[in-house]
């Protein structure tokens, strides 16, 4: 499947203001800002199985279209929503336990990238990732 593989984050667009509406701290955004994360993604039907490593730690998450499960990021937001498939596009809404906001994130192939995307509290950043 296209998002099949190892995915290394290349660029960050706005990534630091996304973070701060988050409510990530400096240091954390700082560190954030280069994590050097590697996504591997590998797909299989509806079901999709992925690990992030970066220099924060390492984790595997497996999910299924349409099926909600629960996710922390990073900096320990815990989340919970649903991948679902829109055209060639995977969409996500997630929402914040701790708030109840929804985090908007989408994955794009875009020619020779992966490309994603976030949305909270009307932040918008992208990170791109070559693959590698």
């Amino acid at each position: 499947m296209a998002f099949d593989g190892t995915w290394k984050i290349d660029r960050n667009e706005n990534y630091e203001k996304f973070m701060e509406a988050m409510g990530i701290g400096m240091m954390k955004r700082k560190l954030g800002a280069h994590d050097n994360l590697k996504i591997t993604i590998q797909q299989n039907g509806d079901k999709f199985n992925v690990k992030e490593a970066s220099n924060f730690r390492n984790i595997e998450i497996e999910f299924t279209l349409g099926v909600s499960f629960e996710y922390s990021l990073a900096d320990g937001t815990e989340l919970t929503g649903a991948w679902t498939l829109e055209g060639n596009k995977l969409v996500a809404a997630f929402t914040r336990k701790d708030n109840g906001k929804v985090l908007k994130a989408t994955r794009e192939i875009v020619g020779d990238e992966l490309v994603q995307t976030y949305v909270y509290e009307g932040v918008e950043s992208k990170r791109f990732f070559k693959r590698g």
